[in-house]
């Protein structure tokens, strides 16, 4: 489930990118930092301090969602749908569907040169073919590439 500006007043924070935070001059990178450290506020407002549940009563009904509605069932994917949108637009991120920060934060580990085991791990995958369809190759890992190859042939004295 998406991190959306309701779920974010619920756990007494503003959404990450509202005016009053993030300026236009602020990078993209930035904001999704901030994004990401606000979504694991929320979590550890939802799970460690037992908000939701509190507020909810008796009317809490545990399923196991990470992201649930304030009585512990699923969020309306349509809301949720919708606030998410709202969201980005508030941090001043291009439109685009959750699924696709997956395909981002697989590409990102690739550029940072996160070994492939350790990315398996924290995407979760079981299989070496996942990385082959999450990680995008950038213009920037090729020319690391190419420069490093330049390094190894043409290095010290091998260098004309």
């Amino acid at each position: 489930m998406l991190a959306t500006p309701a779920r974010f007043r619920r756990a007494g924070l503003s959404p990450a990118g509202s005016a009053e935070d993030v300026g236009p001059s602020v990078r993209a990178a930035d904001r999704l930092e901030t994004a990401v450290a606000q979504v694991a506020l929320v979590v550890e407002a939802v799970f460690e301090d037992g908000r939701v549940r509190g507020l909810a009563a008796q009317r809490w009904q545990e399923a196991g969602w990470v992201f649930p509605s304030p009585t512990g069932q699923p969020v309306n994917p349509s809301t949720d749908y919708h606030e998410g949108k709202r969201c980005l637009r508030a941090a001043g991120v291009r439109e685009a569907r959750l699924h696709d920060a997956r395909h981002t934060a697989a590409t990102v580990l690739l550029v940072l040169g996160v070994p492939e085991r350790a990315v398996m791990s924290l995407m979760g995958w079981a299989d070496t073919g996942m990385a082959k369809r999450y990680q995008h190759v950038t213009v920037r890992v090729r020319h690391d590439i190419a420069s490093r190859v330049d390094g190894l042939l043409w290095s010290g004295e091998n260098r004309r």
